[in-house]
């Protein structure tokens, strides 16, 4: 014990340095004006800050929006909430780190445009990301949660309190990784703070068959993310006319050979101007490389990767996520008995923190988010009003919340996206009895079994 609680204090440790050494770095080139919102945010996809998704919470972060939200009957009341979220702002991965230095360098060394946005990068902004940062959770990722969790109580007040706090009908379940347990961890002190509780024991659950199940799906692992023809669609988009365009027009503004830019250059370029944003509310210079044209062809591009490696793309990515489908709905049928057999609710909330890529099959296996055309490399130009855009779907701390109500007429659900009500595909009502809800969904609810559907053929 006293070895994990040294550990945990050393990473707390290096987060905050490695956070203040950022903002640092960061602030030396801003710190005369405040930062604005770059003009291409809206197409930074999952590298997205979620209040640039629900804009009021930039003049109020702890607001809620109830007019984006359908209530039922005030003779209703709420008996459970499953909130299924996504981690909190992070670093880049190692991979992405080593694309942005690769791409620095090549700014540092070779370019020579005239851009006053280059001239800063060249002579002012540092390359201060680390290969150790890998994904970890960053200072914004832990307030994005503990103010998630501080608006989730003024939404659920009879179901996020002390009360239920303290009986332990309040339950968190994480994913092992340390941008999750330390979300979930974050929205734990959100949840304290608001509900003015200390010395309370809500431990998190490790769960990884839950929140991780695209790990261990075998037929996911092998057709889809270790299969490089299964993102074919994105390949082919990556190499074709729109993103030779934006290729050849980021080497005009540095003035560069057309051949030292590549899809990952411009990718790279991208996750510089997302990340400082994101991670620092810093509109870089980085972000002036773009134009708005350039940055829909970046997020669609990072939507088809979305589209083909976690949702309609192939009929395993949704089904992957069978396990967590069935655990929302055999909880929810739990809470149904217990309250027909007028019995207390032995779980009033659930909080699942997990991935982007925990949300997005899920939200696929519900039927959500479908446009009538599949995305491929071939129609970016006629869907630009498509539904399909996973910055919006899946920004970070990106939730779906399921709520049950007791009414006069029976037990009824609503379906939440981002603090936004939805109605599920096939059903009028955006508060609809529970049974229909179950009706709909019968043949999941039938069948997806988990270890059939990922279990590879024989042959």
């Amino acid at each position: 014990m006293a070895k994990q609680v040294v550990t945990t204090v050393c990473f707390v440790l290096f987060h905050l340095v490695i956070s203040y050494w950022a903002f640092m770095s960061s602030c030396s080139l801003h710190s005369s004006t405040k930062p604005s919102i770059p003009t291409i945010a809206r197409y930074f996809g999952t590298k997205g800050r979620y209040e640039d998704v629900n804009s009021w919470l930039i003049d109020d972060i702890l607001a809620i929006n109830k007019s984006l939200v359908t209530l039922p009957s005030s003779k209703c009341s709420e008996i459970h909430l499953t909130a299924i979220i996504r981690h909190g702002t992070r670093f880049p991965t190692t991979k992405n780190i080593q694309k942005m230095r690769e791409f620095y360098d090549l700014v540092k060394l070779n370019a020579t445009g005239d851009l006053t946005s280059l001239s800063e990068i060249k002579s002012q902004w540092k390359m201060w990301y680390s290969d150790e940062m890998d994904g970890r959770l960053v200072e914004k990722g832990r307030e994005d949660h503990k103010h998630l969790a501080q608006r989730l109580i003024k939404w659920f007040p009879s179901l996020l309190n002390g009360e239920n706090v303290h009986g332990k009908r309040v339950k968190l379940i994480t994913s092992s990784k340390h941008r999750c347990v330390n979300s979930t961890i974050a929205f734990r002190e959100g949840l304290m703070t608001g509900l003015k509780i200390t010395a309370v024991e809500l431990e998190p659950e490790l769960n990884d068959a839950l929140m991780r199940y695209f790990d261990q799906c075998e037929r996911f692992v092998k057709e889809v993310e270790n299969n490089k023809s299964a993102l074919e669609e994105v390949k082919r988009f990556n190499e074709g006319p729109e993103m030779k365009r934006v290729m050849e027009k980021m080497a005009d503004r540095l003035d560069v050979p057309y051949s030292s830019i590549n899809d990952d250059s411009v990718e790279a370029a991208f996750y510089l101007c997302a990340y400082e944003f994101a991670i620092l509310s810093v509109n870089s210079p980085w972000c002036q490389l773009f134009d708005e044209v350039d940055a829909q062809v970046m997020e669609y591009s990072n939507d088809l990767k979305q589209y083909w490696k976690r949702s309609y793309g192939h009929v395993i990515n949704s089904k992957s996520s069978c396990i967590l489908f069935h655990d929302l709905f055999h909880r929810l049928d739990q809470i149904v008995d217990q309250i027909n057999s007028d019995v207390p609710v032995t779980e009033a909330v659930t909080v699942q923190v997990g991935h982007a890529e925990t949300l997005i099959p899920l939200l696929t296996l519900l039927d959500l988010f479908k446009d009538d055309v599949p995305l491929n490399s071939t129609n970016f130009n006629t869907q630009q009003n498509r539904v399909f855009r996973s910055g919006r779907i899946t920004p970070y701390a990106a939730n779906l919340l399921v709520v049950l109500y007791r009414c006069p007429e029976g037990i009824r659900i609503g379906v939440r996206l981002n603090e936004k009500s939805l109605t599920l595909p096939g059903l009028s009502e955006p508060v609809p009895m529970y049974e229909d809800v179950k009706e709909r969904y019968s043949s999941l609810l039938g069948g997806c079994d988990q270890e059939t559907v990922c279990k590879m053929n024989s042959s």
